[in-house]
């Protein structure tokens, strides 16, 4: 009888492991691409989130760089500071600065939303000399008041990247506007 018992537990244990195979092999493969949809907003030229280096290691490229150095570069960070008027630029952190990111050919904005946003970013990395004007116009975007854009009196060596595509944590709600392909 303990034999009888046993055996039919075993059965039991067996029908029910296969019965859990079944169903793990009836259900329908993610990709990665279609993970990466589930996570990202997709802006520009259509990239992956593979291969994004952190923003710390970014900086460490700009600190081997001198004005005029460009690299190609895949970077992940967050969203620190954007264009409230069109999402025409965004700040990255990298260490204790910021880099100055634009957009190809002004050809696609990020969210005006987007601050404090997981973003990732291909496309060229360069430091810059920016004068005193266009920095006074970084300001007024970014919304600073009038003492704080008047204090600005001298150009600076700055960190920038020109990206070519960009993945931007989904969210509710993107404020994007049209690129109209035109520089500001």
């Amino acid at each position: 009888m303990k034999k009888l018992i046993i055996g039919i537990f075993a059965l039991s244990l067996l029908v029910a492991c296969k019965e859990q195979k079944n169903v793990e092999e009836d259900m329908p493969a993610v990709n990665d691409e279609q993970v990466q949809e589930m996570a990202y907003l997709d802006y520009g030229a259509k990239i992956t989130d593979k291969d994004a280096i952190d923003a710390m290691e970014l900086r460490r490229i700009y600190d081997g760089m001198t004005v005029g150095d460009t690299t190609s570069v895949k970077v992940k960070g967050m969203i620190a500071d954007v264009c409230v008027k069109k999402g025409c630029w965004i700040k990255l952190p990298v260490g204790d600065q910021a880099a100055t990111v634009k957009f190809k050919d002004y050809s696609f904005f990020l969210p005006k939303n987007g601050k404090g946003k997981e973003v990732i970013l291909s496309g060229k990395a360069y430091k810059n000399i920016t004068p005193v004007e266009e920095l006074r116009h970084y300001a007024e975007d970014a919304g600073k008041s009038k003492e704080e854009i008047a204090a600005i009196t001298e150009e600076e060596v700055t960190l920038s990247f020109v990206a070519d595509g960009a993945l931007v944590e989904k969210f509710d709600n993107p404020d994007v506007e049209e690129a109209a392909n035109t520089e500001e």
